[in-house]
């Protein structure tokens, strides 16, 4: 590899690791159906059922994306065990920490996105 070669990856390298927070944080929230599981757990648990409803999510869809949001700590999986067993799913603090800032961002997109076809999920600030 030629010295230039090297320099420029090194320079991406640094550009990218300023970025790296951010990055890493959408890659934990980076999709459709996170977002939407999280939105729906904006008023407090619902059990899978529920929650399958409120996103219009398949059930292999909504359980792989639940999977990822227990996984980086942004839900939270409870069970009660009483018959019949019941699995309810809340957004922890950093959960309810994210809805502000997924608020924030709503707000941007209002401001500078497109236009939301009627029908769609109504605004993250609005309960």
């Amino acid at each position: 590899m030629s010295a230039e070669t090297e320099s420029r990856r090194n320079e991406i390298e640094k550009q990218n690791a300023s970025a790296c927070p951010v990055i890493q944080a959408i890659d934990q929230i980076g999709t459709p159906w996170r977002m939407n599981i999280i939105y729906a757990l904006r008023e407090g648990e619902k059990r899978f059922n529920e929650l399958k409803r409120a996103t219009g999510a398949r059930s292999k869809t909504l359980s792989d994306a639940l999977d990822e949001l227990v996984d980086n700590d942004i839900v939270a999986r409870r069970m009660e065990e009483d018959a019949p067993v019941a699995v309810y799913y809340g957004l922890t603090v950093k959960g309810e920490d994210l809805l502000d800032v997924l608020a924030e961002l709503d707000e941007w997109a209002q401001d500078w996105g497109e236009e939301v076809p009627d029908g769609l999920n109504p605004h993250l600030h609005e309960s």
